[in-house]
């Protein structure tokens, strides 16, 4: 499993607790372009929400 540095951007600030709308304002995108990041972080870690994409991408060494 792997993420491209822009999806792990998204989900380093999804760990840090921000919401879509932080996301976006912070990295300078639309909302809507967050929640495809999000929806494609989840089918690449095999997750069903946040806290699932957070842990997983903890154990597996893809965030600290």
């Amino acid at each position: 499993m792997t993420l491209t540095p822009r999806l792990r951007d998204v989900l380093i600030l999804i760990a840090e607790g921000k919401t879509t709308a932080e996301i976006a304002r912070d990295l300078g995108l639309s909302r809507f372009t967050v929640k495809n990041y999000i929806e494609r972080i989840f089918e690449r870690l095999g997750a069903q929400d946040r806290v699932q994409a957070v842990s997983t991408a903890l154990r597996a060494g893809l965030i600290h």
